[in-house]
């Protein structure tokens, strides 16, 4: 047993209990960076520890009534078959290029997409908490179901890949698109990553990529401290907690582009900026549109006080 990864796993699962993110983003260059783990091992270890927390975390969030369900498995229909696709793109990588290659370019893709993560989730804390106006709870309609195959099909091929953002951009999203309160955001969260991540750490067992003494190690502290941060979610001042995740997300990513290929994670940083900012922006585009078009139908045509057409609409 290494005390020091048990402590770091039971810190990492509280924050995941508390805030449905930092898993990934963080216990992967933790492994990297500080106990020398190689990266692809440290991936596929990192998504199949990940998958026991948030099942623990999950069904404590389930008990507590805080998951939307019905979004949960909507986002998982997307986000399953594209994190197995991403763990199948690892896979063919390191056949082709090497491994020493692989590493170089997978620490870039990790790099790059913990800068994006972490700006995006510093925006969250310091941004859109104020500018967004949350729901508990709404009517799932099919505008809803296509984003949320879409955002699970996004995020679960960068995740099978890197293992970064299951919780982060994920949660973020939830806000962003679909309005959430931080109750449910973080409980939805959870549960879906619970399922995404045993698809992809499943994947990942299958090509070999999982060290079971490690993942064994970080569970002995992760799973007691998800339980303790799923209990105090409703209490912890998350939004200190995710201004901390974002500084910290940030300074890892810096460190860990220093080990990758100099070409790769700037491309890498601008597809998940892009791809991300896209995600948001659009759903809340076609929700302006539409209540536009609606008002407008609503309305009508334009009438003078008579009742007759306005001159300016005749013929």
């Amino acid at each position: 047993m290494d005390p020091a990864i048990v402590i770091f796993g039971f810190g990492i699962g509280a924050m995941v209990g508390m805030t449905g993110m930092g898993g990934g983003t963080l216990m992967t260059p933790l492994l990297i960076l500080l106990f020398g783990v190689k990266p692809v091992t440290a991936i596929g270890t990192d998504i199949f520890y990940a998958a026991v927390t948030k099942t623990v975390g999950g069904w404590r969030h389930l008990r507590m009534r805080t998951v939307n369900m019905g979004l949960a498995l909507w986002m998982a229909a997307g986000s399953v078959p594209a994190s197995i696709a991403g763990v199948w793109a690892i896979s063919i990588l390191q056949s082709k290029i090497g491994e020493e290659r692989l590493d170089s370019i997978v620490y870039a893709l990790l790099g790059g997409t913990l800068l994006m993560v972490g700006i995006i989730t510093l925006a969250r804390a310091l941004i859109l908490s104020k500018l967004v106006e949350e729901r508990d709870d709404f009517e799932l309609k099919r505008r809803h179901k296509v984003a949320a195959v879409a955002i699970g099909a996004t995020t679960g091929f960068v995740i099978g890949i890197t293992s970064a953002g299951s919780g982060t951009v994920i949660a973020i999203l939830l806000i962003a698109v679909f309005r959430l309160t931080p109750r449910k955001v973080v409980g939805t969260d959870v549960f879906h990553a619970a399922i995404l991540l045993w698809a992809a750490g499943i994947a990942h067992w299958v090509g070999g990529n999982v060290d079971f003494v490690l993942a064994g190690n970080i569970l002995l502290g992760s799973v007691p401290g998800v339980i303790v941060g799923a209990h105090f979610a409703a209490r912890a001042p998350t939004g200190f907690l995710r201004t901390a995740l974002g500084v910290v997300l940030v300074a890892s990513g810096i460190v860990t582009v220093q080990k990758g290929d100099p070409v790769v994670w700037p491309i890498a940083a601008a597809v998940a900026g892009i791809g991300l900012g896209l995600l948001i922006w659009f759903p809340r585009w076609w929700n302006t549109r539409r209540a536009e078009r609606e008002a407008e139908e609503e309305e009508g045509p334009p009438h003078d006080r008579s009742g007759d057409l306005a001159p300016e609409t005749i013929g």
